[in-house]
């Protein structure tokens, strides 16, 4: 957790209502700090129904392989997260601190420990004081309550500047539903799942494979279609929990058409909390969307932007606010896909700086240096080769970000 804000913090937060079924609540277990929160436990009514997508990482965490083990019954009653401790590379410890972590939660709530799902976010190798939760158990399932949805936030974020979380309230068929969405993240983001924790909660009634559909669907061009320094976690999740309690029958159909303002909306939540990731990238002083298209198919496109959107030259020139257009072109050319030089097309925003594989013609370096200066800026490519596209999003390169992971465990 970081005492700077980043200047590309929300100027203000939404007021979050309650989801019925859902109740939160914080602690200080003292996983790696004795000063700061660093739990939340949220629990969930019975028969409350989960969803999940992960890390690709192979050297995934002993909460990730938890939460896949448990993930096919699609029930759950309570999420238990902890930062300062990401219990990752930890071998046969992990796998019991996170064996132990779920039996003390469950003693606490009375269910299955098959109900309980886990996440831990923080320095990787150190094993997880797990014994620690059993402090903490009982006063947070005593304590818990529907608010305190900032807290939570607050209580996962690492070096993250400021707390990240979401509402959106939408019809599902005859019922008003309400989605809460929670998530962390700044640094060691790239897509694969994009150390990024994310937590979303409804009350609708949408059983467990509709809600995997959903998620899984969703995911691509949200969490998946942002980076900030090329770097896939060991520890990424997110969990989509419903607990059916806005009252109607369950649905069980992804193709049910009461479904699509629900769709949209957790697919405008989860961009959103992505953005959210990218604007508190660690030192980050620009957001960068990255525009590509004309490609030859969509898989092709994403590639190239993601290859813009990792160099370190054209995040280091967004630093500077130097519009360095030939290093979009290098971009371009070691992404390995489709493109032909001649027919390459760049803008910096609204400014067209290339075209036809040659600096634009009327290129003014003064209306090209005023976008960079933004805060807020497009880079937007046209191979000229098909109707392939993509979006992703990245941040600027700096000085700071070097600082923060120079001495990111002391």
């Amino acid at each position: 957790m970081s005492d700077t804000l980043s200047p590309l913090a929300p100027k203000s937060y939404p007021e979050m209502p309650e989801v019925a079924g859902v109740r939160l609540a914080t602690a200080s277990a003292g996983i790696k700090y004795e000063d700061r929160t660093d739990v939340v436990l949220a629990l969930l009514s019975e028969g409350s129904q989960i969803a999940g997508v992960f890390t690709k990482s192979k050297c995934s965490s002993a909460p990730v392989d938890w939460c896949k083990q448990h993930l096919t019954r699609g029930r759950a009653r309570a999420i238990l997260v902890n930062s300062g401790n990401a219990n990752a590379f930890t071998g046969k410890k992990g796998k019991e601190a996170v064996a132990l972590s779920a039996r003390i939660v469950s003693e606490a709530v009375q269910c299955p420990e098959n109900e309980i799902f886990l996440a831990s976010t923080g320095v990787i190798g150190e094993p997880l004081p797990a014994e620690k939760f059993s402090t903490v158990a009982k006063e947070l399932v005593s304590k818990s309550a529907p608010a305190g949805w900032r807290d939570a936030a607050q209580a996962i974020m690492t070096t993250d500047t400021y707390p990240k979380y979401l509402t959106r309230t939408v019809q599902l068929g005859q019922q008003t539903v309400t989605l809460n969405g929670i998530a962390k993240g700044a640094g060691m983001i790239a897509p694969d799942m994009a150390t990024m924790l994310g937590f979303l909660f409804t009350d609708a009634p949408i059983a467990a494979p509709v809600l995997q559909s959903l998620l899984s669907a969703g995911v691509p061009d949200t969490f998946n279609a942002i980076t900030i320094d090329s770097d896939t976690s060991t520890s990424d999740t997110v969990l989509l929990a419903a607990t059916g309690q806005a009252g109607g029958e369950w649905i069980t159909d992804a193709a049910d058409p009461r479904l699509g303002p629900f769709k949209a909306a957790l697919q405008d939540m989860m961009r959103e909390l992505a953005h959210q990731i990218v604007r508190d990238g660690e030192g980050a002083t620009k957001f960068v969307e990255v525009n590509v298209v004309g490609a030859e198919s969509d898989a092709s496109a994403k590639a190239i932007a993601l290859a813009i959107a990792n160099s370190p030259l054209v995040k280091t020139a967004v630093a500077g606010e130097d519009a360095n257009w030939g290093r979009v072109v290098m971009a371009v050319g070691k992404a390995g896909e489709p493109a032909d030089r001649d027919r390459l097309a760049i803008w910096f925003g609204d400014v067209r700086v290339a075209v036809d594989g040659e600096r634009d013609p009327d290129y003014s370096e003064e209306a090209a240096s005023a976008v960079m200066k933004e805060d807020d800026i497009l880079i937007k490519v046209d191979l000229g080769l098909g109707i392939g596209s993509a979006q992703v999003w990245t941040c600027d390169l700096t000085k700071e970000y070097v600082a923060i992971n120079g001495d990111y465990r002391s």
